[in-house]
């Protein structure tokens, strides 16, 4: 076992990372990564980003989106908690967890932590999920990473992962903290966040002491490897499955409701309903929309090039795009 320290809590890096000693730098043994990362949302690959995440607080609180390159569901991670990654160079086809799993579970035991595999993908202590796991081939190489909540803001992951705008955030908390837990509040001793990285790193490499420390070439090729794969608006959003949404508003100038199909990203259809009044212009207002990326800037400069500031009474452009997309 190879143990390399990413240096980086940029959660594109480190996914650039664990891909590049996937699929184009093979070392001679399997690799360990152990990494944290600031406040992000990782969607899974075959999730729609749109109606995992509440995209307006991930805006609103500086939490990054990144797409895996893994199934399974969305998670929320912070500098709270930590993520593992065995790189494996073998052949094996099938998705197997428990090799990966196994291991972690026992350097938590030893901590006096009674974690346990629920036999699906998530690790759980008296119940309570602390762990979530994925998994993904590369050539011929098995990746597996997973997360760990050590001390990660709940409220904040609630917050993060919920799109339902008139859910009572207390009330979703409690729900959450019925069915999650930190492991930091099961330790019969207390630790920070270092030491236990130095502990389930040193129990992981079972013994082996050696290290690879990326060289400038690596990191050059990371680092590109983090924007073509993953720090862009094509691979967070762009990857979405084809949905139809309906998004309804009231303003001033009375109710409006808008009925799209959004495919890869970008709004195929538009229909606008509502008793507002309006201009004779607004007659191309889900028009102008089609074709649009599904954002809230690009559906803003869209309503704006087609005039629709002021077309609707009461209502702006800007409050058009927010309706839209948020």
């Amino acid at each position: 076992m190879i143990y390399i320290e990413t240096g980086s809590d940029n959660v594109y890096f480190n996914f650039g990372l664990e891909l590049y000693f996937a699929a184009e730098k093979k070392l001679d043994e399997p690799v360990l990564l152990f990494w944290r990362t600031t406040p992000t949302l990782m969607v899974g690959k075959y999730q729609n980003t749109l109606e995992e995440i509440n995209q307006t607080y991930a805006e609103q609180h500086g939490i990054q989106v990144v797409r895996r390159l893994s199934g399974g569901g969305t998670i929320y991670t912070d500098p709270g908690g930590w993520q593992f990654t065995f790189i494996d160079y073998n052949e094996d086809a099938q998705i197997t967890f428990t090799q990966y799993i196994a291991p972690v579970v026992d350097a938590l035991r030893a901590l006096g932590v009674p974690a346990e595999f629920n036999g699906r993908n998530d690790l759980v202590i008296e119940g309570k999920k602390f762990s979530g796991n994925a998994q993904y081939k590369q050539g011929g190489t098995t990746v597996h990473h997973g997360s760990l909540l050590f001390s990660t803001d709940i409220a904040q992951m609630v917050a993060s992962t919920t799109v339902d705008p008139y859910k009572i955030l207390s009330k979703s908390i409690k729900s959450v903290r019925d069915r999650v837990t930190n492991i930091f509040e099961h330790l019969p001793q207390p630790m920070d966040t270092d030491a236990f990285k130095r502990h389930m790193v040193r129990y992981l490499m079972r013994g082996s002491e050696k290290t690879y420390t990326p060289t400038a070439q690596d990191l050059a090729r990371i680092r590109e490897l983090a924007r073509e794969r993953f720090d862009n608006w094509q691979c967070k959003y762009g990857a979405n499955p084809k949905f139809e949404i309906v998004k309804t508003g009231r303003f001033a100038g009375g109710k409006m409701e808008f009925r799209l199909t959004v495919k890869k990203g970008v709004i195929q259809g538009a229909a606008v309903s509502g008793d507002f009044f309006a201009a004779e212009r607004a007659e191309g207002l889900a028009q102008c929309v089609i074709g649009c990326a599904y954002e809230k800037s690009a559906v803003l400069a869209a309503l704006q090039n087609a005039n629709m500031d002021g077309a609707v009474y009461g209502v702006s452009a800007a409050e058009i795009a927010a309706l839209i997309t948020e």
